[in-house]
């Protein structure tokens, strides 16, 4: 009996140890990743019935703290948010559209790391169709299954910083208010201003 005890003791014990370290282990994993945002970047894009108008950006991921030179890392939890002028709504709203879905291709660049840019694919923007409302109007864009999110490999001890590419493309269907879609294949330029925008995410990744 005492046998049997010491041994159930033992195994008790050991499961104590190794659920213990995969505690600690899952803990550091979780407090390893940490946001990175941009501020506002302003593009100007191809609007249906309306033309070349401004759209005003943001994104933000989740990544690594850390990480050490010649690792691996990438980034998760991608979503960002284009927002319309109250002008660019009414205008929109006047050529009877109230609404949009479809995906983003999203370039980016990066600093002392490989690749220097890349592409993020297939951002999921979901379907948002609202009645109008005065105002500026924003939409959102998301990461999901279908997502294709690129690797990178950290460069040399220091640092490493993603920035928006200078373009974005985003194969669109906008919804019109008779409840019909028009296919529109969005394309967009960084807005030239003086000083140049920052479309660098904040802040930058450091290289142990």
């Amino acid at each position: 009996m005492s046998r049997r005890l010491g041994k159930l003791s033992a195994g008790v014990a050991t499961t104590a140890v190794v659920m213990g370290a995969v505690a600690v282990l899952t803990a550091g994993t979780a407090a390893a990743l940490a946001p990175y945002s941009t501020g506002k970047v302003a593009y100007m894009c191809n609007f249906p019935a309306i033309g070349q108008q401004q759209l005003d950006v943001t994104a933000k991921f989740d990544g690594p703290a850390s990480v050490a030179s010649g690792g691996a890392f990438t980034p998760s939890n991608i979503s960002g948010t284009a927002t319309i002028s109250a002008t660019i709504n009414a205008l929109l709203n006047s050529a009877n559209y109230d609404g949009v879905r479809g995906k983003v291709n999203m370039p980016v660049t990066v600093t002392n790391a490989t690749p220097a840019s890349a592409t993020v694919t297939n951002l999921d923007v979901p379907t948002q169709i609202n009645p109008y409302v005065p105002g500026t109007r924003t939409f959102n864009i998301l990461q999901d299954a279908g997502t294709g999110v690129p690797t990178f490999t950290a460069g040399t001890p220091g640092s490493a910083t993603a920035s928006l590419g200078t373009t974005i493309n985003a194969p669109l269907d906008f919804h019109k208010k008779d409840g019909s879609w028009t296919t529109w294949n969005f394309n967009c330029t960084v807005k030239n201003t003086n000083p140049a925008q920052n479309r660098a995410f904040s802040p930058a990744i450091t290289i142990t």
